[in-house]
């Protein structure tokens, strides 16, 4: 396979800061106007391209946000969430280390992606597409689970009893979003106590 040619190179480095561009515009709107008040219009001048530029480079409003919600769970570095937590559960030696992995991905994830996943939550009230969207993410994080179920069965830590599927749902529904803002955003509970909570019922199950 030959290497890609310098003018490729920066083609694609362009197109991808023109996507964080975009995204990064798109994200303020939203938080600040709400998803139903932010039109592509807005965005792409914000973004300072052409509404034409956010079809050809994201896709619909509704790619748009689902951009979003990516950059704001991975942060400075968009890469997908299953690869770089893959790697942090390869770099552990034992199921406590994986799950004081997992337990740290839920309290940052929340951090970072709560503002979005309540401007999704309320936009799917009223919009389909969104709605859609809000399964997807879903179904999406369930798969993502399942991976690291797998990996508690290879360490040895599944109870004999418990399915892969059904260790990936015990993970889904203590580390899902809306946990996290009912006790840290509600209930006010420091991230701290969020953390070793979602640590001890792991641990509990797969400890």
């Amino acid at each position: 396979m030959s290497a890609a040619s310098p003018r490729s190179t920066r083609l694609n480095a362009q197109a991808a800061a023109t996507k964080t561009d975009i995204v990064e515009a798109a994200r303020r709107l939203f938080l600040e106007r709400g998803y139903i008040a932010t039109t592509l219009e807005m965005i792409a001048q914000t973004a300072e391209v052409a509404v034409q530029t956010i079809y050809n480079t994201v896709g619909s409003k509704r790619d748009v946000l689902n951009g979003v919600l990516d950059l704001s769970a991975a942060a400075s570095a968009p890469r997908p969430v299953r690869e770089f937590m893959q790697e942090r559960v390869a770099a552990t030696q034992t199921t406590a280390e994986m799950i004081g992995v997992l337990a740290d991905w839920f309290v940052e994830a929340g951090e970072r992606t709560a503002p979005i996943q309540q401007i999704i939550r309320q936009a799917a009230a009223v919009d389909p597409e969104v709605a859609q969207l809000e399964k997807q993410r879903a179904r999406q994080r369930f798969e993502n689970y399942k991976l690291a179920a797998s990996a508690l069965a290879e360490r040895g830590a599944m109870p004999r009893e418990m399915t892969r599927e059904e260790a990936a749902g015990l993970i889904w529904t203590i580390g899902h979003p809306e946990v996290y803002r009912f006790f840290v955003l509600e209930l006010e509970w420091p991230p701290a106590r969020y953390r070793a909570w979602i640590e001890s019922r792991l641990l509990a199950q797969f400890g």
